[in-house]
């Protein structure tokens, strides 16, 4: 969704990199362009011009004219400010300590709210330990508690429902009384999608809220509305109070000013985002983190609980210990590749590491996925002692590969090729690691380039892996 946005702002951000010392005229044309890019990125003009008004003011500050790097110190400024405005903190879930800790969900239709109620029932059950119960509140939709119910099942969390003869608020409260009766912890309501204008319907949401006591109000709004996200979070806050809203969408292609506006207008923090269609695709909303991807600095921390969460630690650890040692194969780039493509697409992953976003655009990702499964077939189609001898792989046992994987001798020439560089260049790699000498980054753009899984093969995974293993 920033990625415009990302290209606009390291480019006015080069404009003063270099340069032994900043002028006020080229501060002002690197604000200028600051500005620009946030108000293309369609960010509320009035967040813009106090956005802009205060770098300005921090960087007279600080000193910034006479600083040794001052590039890096007004990277630093506007990071730290790009956080206060997305939120300063991350905004959790207001959990009570005792009783039954209940969470109504709200928004407009069509904003994904349903599914946004199932992926924080599942991230709450998998990763919070919590016992949830969701309660289907939507009577006016069809197939809305059926949709709830499938979903339901495929994250294993009860759905409580009376069917569309029974209305919201007695559904509502018949749900609650069954929580307290059955153990469970935490109670999310999935209540029906309305305007924020339909007086009837958000009457019904103000008798729901005080017949269950919501510690959470999350409102469901589309990242992908603009600044119309503004109005509607307003409208809902007036009328309910929201504690917190749901950001679906986040992976679309719309410019995302609505994200960057809305804190700051409506005081009203970020809890979620949803970040593709899978039901795991949601994550915890972090105004540094997000501060930093927009800003093209990566995000190692979400890296970090991703691959935690997705990867085979014992198997990255047994490969990166093989790849140290000189002894990699195709069985292990064969584990490499199914470790990447459970973390999922390669500039998504290479997004969230620092330096590599910009890397990534010169790659077309489906080019570089479909890549990856053309290499799996190639050696899936191998014999076990072809995988661990590339070597010996002769015109014959390649023209076999090449008719079982459905490809051509000449594409596993390339295979073998492209594993006989890379190998070389993981073996010239790992011994800089050793030595603490910093990666070769044109190395690794032609890993990547390559169709290799580049995570898997930066120098220091064992080091990262390791990482991983403690914190679980």
């Amino acid at each position: 969704m920033f990625d415009s946005l990302t290209k606009r702002l390291n480019r006015a951000f080069k404009n003063i990199s270099g340069k032994g010392k900043l002028t006020e005229k080229n501060m002002d044309e690197m604000l200028k362009e600051v500005r620009m890019s946030l108000l293309e990125a369609d960010v509320n003009y009035r967040v813009v011009k106090d956005f802009i008004e205060t770098i300005k003011e921090q960087a007279l500050g600080q000193k910034v004219y006479d600083a040794l790097d001052p590039a890096q110190m007004v990277l630093k400024i506007v990071r730290d400010e790009l956080t206060n405005l997305l939120g300063s903190t991350t905004a959790e879930i207001n959990y009570k300590e005792d009783g039954i800790t209940t969470i109504m969900m709200v928004g407009l239709q069509g904003t994904g709210k349903t599914t946004a109620s199932a992926k924080i029932a599942n991230l709450m059950s998998k990763k919070q330990d919590r016992k949830v119960l969701l309660a289907a509140c939507d009577v006016i939709r069809p197939a809305a508690i059926e949709q709830l119910q499938t979903l339901g099942k495929q994250i294993d969390v009860e759905v409580y429902t009376e069917g569309v003869q029974v209305d919201a608020l007695t559904t509502a409260k018949n749900a609650l009384a069954y929580a307290k009766a059955n153990g469970y912890d935490t109670v999310l309501f999935d209540t029906a999608g309305r305007l924020h204008v339909d007086e009837e319907l958000m009457k019904e949401l103000e008798k729901i809220k005080k017949a269950v006591k919501p510690s959470d109000i999350l409102l469901t709004v589309d990242a992908m509305t603009g600044q119309d996200i503004v109005n509607v979070a307003e409208s809902f806050n007036e009328k309910l109070d929201v504690t917190g809203l749901v950001l679906t969408k986040l992976d679309g292609d719309a410019r995302g000013g609505g994200i960057l506006s809305v804190r700051a207008i409506t005081h009203v923090p970020v809890k979620f985002v949803g970040t593709g269609e899978k039901i795991e695709d949601l994550d915890v909303f972090h105004p540094d983190r997000m501060a930093e991807r927009i800003l093209g600095m990566g995000d190692l921390l979400t890296l970090l609980e991703q691959a935690e969460e997705k990867m085979d630690l014992d198997a990255a650890e047994e490969s990166s210990r093989r790849m140290m040692e000189g002894k990699f194969d195709l069985n292990d780039m064969l584990v490499q590749l199914e470790q990447i493509n459970k973390m999922g697409s390669l500039s998504k992953i290479m997004k969230l590491v620092p330096g590599m976003g910009q890397m990534m655009e010169s790659i077309d990702d489906m080019k570089a996925d479909d890549q990856m499964k053309h290499t799996k077939a190639m050696i899936q189609s191998m014999t076990k002692f072809e995988r661990e001898n590339p070597d010996q792989i002769r015109s014959s046992r390649k023209r076999r590969i090449a008719n079982g994987s459905g490809h051509s001798v000449g594409d596993v020439n390339k295979l073998l090729t492209q594993f006989e560089k890379s190998k070389k260049m993981m073996t010239m790699m790992a011994r800089m690691s050793q030595q603490g000498q910093a990666p070769d980054m044109a190395a690794m753009q032609n890993m990547a380039q390559g169709g290799m899984p580049a995570m898997n093969q930066m120098p220091g995974k064992k080091k990262f892996v390791s990482k991983l293993k403690k914190r679980r």
